[in-house]
């Protein structure tokens, strides 16, 4: 892997006393030069609480997916990139399309993120937060039944009685943030502040990318651009109205391997 923006590195640079790359040697970047990389920033995001990551792959067609999951464009120094922001968040906010098509689990613990995490006074490993309207989720899934702590299910007022009494039966924090079926992103976002969550990471899916987007509420995004062409009809990484004016994110950082680049957006 090589940083390709700020401060580009030659391709052949392969000593990291010699380049400056934080690197193990094999030219791998280590967890830990990783995590200062992607570090969140001391700063309040748009919420003035807390600060909201997005993290998707696209192909360079611009899909967001391949046969309805994220996979197939992926690759190792992607899902290293992956671990890492997970190890760094306080909770995880996916919708529950996502949820379901992608087979999600809770996240664990990683000792190569627990003294940083402990000093920041986090819990062992991030909170998986499931946006879902109607609530048809698998209360007997391991996400539900396995969690370090509780699932977290974000949920609007008009969500279904028993799905919801269903969904506390099986230890997840059902939390109300909106008034019709679907959840308003700002509350969302508010809601997960008010219990202490201000490292917030969204993957998707794209639909949910897109609300919190379109609500002013997305501070950075990191954006794998994978070297594949899938042509078809997947959605692209956010879905949804369009807003009435393209709004302005800053490049901070281009990391690259086999072809993948690994790109941070920020919102300026």
């Amino acid at each position: 892997m090589r940083r390709l923006f700020p401060d580009a590195q030659p391709a052949d640079a392969d000593r990291p006393e010699d380049s400056g790359r934080p690197a193990e040697s094999d030219g791998t970047w280590s967890l830990e030069a990783l995590a200062a990389a992607y570090a969140y920033p001391e700063r309040p995001g748009a919420s003035g609480r807390a600060w909201l990551r997005g993290n998707m792959v696209s192909s360079i067609d611009g899909a967001a997916h391949h046969d309805g999951r994220s996979q197939p464009l992926s690759s190792d120094a992607d899902m290293r990139i992956f671990g890492v922001l997970r190890g760094l968040a306080d909770v995880v906010v996916v919708g529950a399309e996502t949820v379901r098509k992608e087979g999600y689990r809770p996240a664990r613990a990683r000792q190569a993120f627990a003294e940083r995490r402990a000093a920041l006074g986090q819990a062992p490993a991030p909170v998986i937060a499931v946006v879902s309207a109607s609530l048809d989720l698998d209360f007997t899934a391991p996400l539900f039944t396995e969690p370090l702590a509780p699932t977290i299910v974000l949920t609007g007022a008009s969500h279904h009685i028993h799905s919801a009494d269903a969904a506390r039966a099986a230890g997840a924090e059902v939390i109300i943030a909106g008034d019709g079926e679907g959840i308003e992103p700002h509350r969302g976002v508010e809601a997960l502040a008010d219990r202490g969550h201000t490292r917030l990471l969204t993957e998707g899916g794209p639909r949910l990318l897109g609300q919190f987007a379109a609500g002013g509420d997305l501070d950075e995004l990191c954006l794998t651009l994978a070297p594949f062409v899938t042509v078809g009809a997947a959605p692209r990484i956010m879905d949804g109205h369009a807003i009435a004016d393209p709004e302005r994110f800053a490049l901070t950082s281009v990391l690259e391997e086999a072809g993948f680049l690994f790109t941070r957006y920020v919102r300026t």
